[in-house]
């Protein structure tokens, strides 16, 4: 892992010197020049982990004197990141002559240990160029987790091979617009690689038409009253149909193949926007429900699936994560379930409700990529936080950090990149680096004590869009007017 880090990051500081090899040493300096550096000394101090996992250490030390540069580690993620930190430190000489870098001391460690993106390649296919980049764009703003919102009603692009017709019939192409099973070991594997931990979402009951293309019975029927005032089923599909037993004994062999594909601790298994219409509508749900005494509103049924299924899922030793509306319908779920907030009218009451049961949180609601304003958009996200929330001290500890949020509605492999990036960005800094790190201005100030100076995050963004663009990633320029130095087509 590391002589692969190791290769990759000399490729990127080669590449920023417009030198050959062996001509690009790089030029340090203080109050006045001190000459040249040829090396960076790596010191992992504990034994490397195969897997980044939750939890893992990040937390790094880089020198830059004189006498060389030295980074150190615990963990194997820790000098990834500070590999990160140092060749960003780097910088071309106004005249390209050279490179240069500056006498520092860091240490440094993440706010949050789950700093996310979700992608969304179903209401439009992603093909894998398109993911790889990002989680090269995520390595390079220390993003941690890519959560791969990977199916929904619109397409089924994953390829089971216990269940091939579910998208043979549900992907838009079965023959282009999918991900096969070597296509997702490639994208972990790329993703371990960088630090980056791969959690896919299933979401149910709710969001899977297209699993119904591939799997007869598995949604439920709508049923309306025709002119007779009979109740007939009216030619649609709702959320997946769990008065039968056999959608049990297909939802376990269909999750455990895919957590034995995806090796993370957490599965996200969605739970949102549920419509109950349908269920309301259909005779045999309601002659179910008053047999098992599933009386009240149709949350006490969604309880009943998202409980069995998760019973169903136990064996497999794996944690869950589901969205907010799963805690609000009262559904019984595991103390270490995490619930991903989402809806921005109440979220930080959201976050209180959720952190005082005891479960922890992950905070979304105010950083969806996909509503757009401008370019310069970013800066509303700096006026969220993960901790503005009325709780104890024990509370905020639950809070595990949050995601940025990618929907698929508008974006295909033509434009993901420039929506997301340097977009996320803002939330990568938010949850890397604490408040009080940061300079203050009344200009420019979030909703807590904590403010930021506009300028200067300004001039680091547009600096790290034109270094993702070195990278390959089609950032989209991040404040007004300016240029990359040295940009080239």
């Amino acid at each position: 892992m590391l002589q692969e880090a190791f290769k990759r990051y000399y490729g990127i500081l080669v590449s920023s010197s417009r030198h050959e090899p062996a001509t690009s040493n790089v030029k340090t300096t203080g109050g006045n020049s001190l000459g040249y550096m040829d090396s960076l000394s790596v010191n992992l101090s504990s034994p490397c982990e195969g897997r980044p996992h939750v939890g893992m250490t990040e937390s790094y030390q880089l020198e830059v004197s004189k006498d060389g540069a030295f980074l150190s580690s615990e963990s194997v993620w820790g000098i990834l990141r500070g590999l990160e930190t140092f060749v960003q430190t780097v910088t071309l000489a106004a005249d390209g002559s050279e490179l240069i870098i500056k006498e520092s001391s860091t240490t440094d460690s993440p706010r949050y240990p789950h700093r996310g993106l979700l992608l969304d390649t179903s209401r439009h296919y992603l093909p894998m160029s398109s993911i790889l980049r990002t989680l090269d764009a995520m390595e390079a703003s220390k993003m941690n987790v890519f959560h791969w919102h990977i199916v929904d009603d619109q397409a089924f692009p994953y390829q089971s091979e216990k269940f091939p017709d579910l998208s043979y019939k549900g992907a838009y192409d079965p023959r282009t617009h999918v991900y096969t099973r070597v296509d997702i070991e490639n994208i972990i594997e790329y993703a371990r690689l960088r630090g980056i931990r791969v959690i896919p979402e299933f979401d149910t009951p709710g969001h899977t038409r297209s699993w119904g293309q591939g799997r007869e019975g598995l949604l439920t029927t709508c049923y309306k009253y025709n002119n007779q005032g009979e109740v007939v089923p009216d030619g649609s599909y709702g959320p997946i149909d769990p008065t039968k037993p056999e959608t049990f004994d297909f939802l376990e062999q269909f999750f455990e193949e895919a957590i034995l594909l995806f090796p993370d601790e957490y599965i996200h298994l969605g739970g949102d926007e549920v419509n109950f219409e349908c269920w309301k509508s259909n005779p045999a749900i309601n002659d179910y429900m008053n047999a098992n005494n599933l009386t009240g509103d149709y949350a006490g049924l969604e309880e009943y699936y998202v409980q069995t299924l998760v019973d169903k899922l136990k064996k497999f030793n794996v944690s869950n994560i589901v969205w907010q509306e799963v805690f609000d319908n009262g559904v019984k779920i595991d103390p270490n379930t995490v619930v991903q907030v989402w809806i921005e009218s109440d979220s930080k009451n959201e976050m209180s409700r959720v952190t005082a049961e005891g479960h922890p949180v992950l905070l979304s609601s105010c950083w969806y990529l996909s509503s757009i304003a401008s370019g310069g958009d970013w800066k509303k996200f700096y006026s969220c936080d993960p901790d503005e929330f009325p709780g104890t001290a024990e509370q905020k500890k639950l809070v595990q950090g949050g995601e940025a949020c990618m929907w698929g509605e508008y974006v295909d492999w033509s434009n993901v990149e420039s929506r997301v990036w340097p977009r996320a960005c803002a939330i990568a800094e938010k949850l890397w680096t604490s408040p009080e790190a940061f300079k203050t201005d009344s200009k420019f100030k979030s909703d807590g004590a904590s403010s930021y100076d506009i300028k200067d995050v300004e001039a680091r963004l547009e600096e790290h869009r034109c270094r993702l663009l070195r990278r390959g990633i089609q950032a989209q320029p991040p404040n007004e007017a300016g240029f990359c130095p040295g940009e080239h087509w």
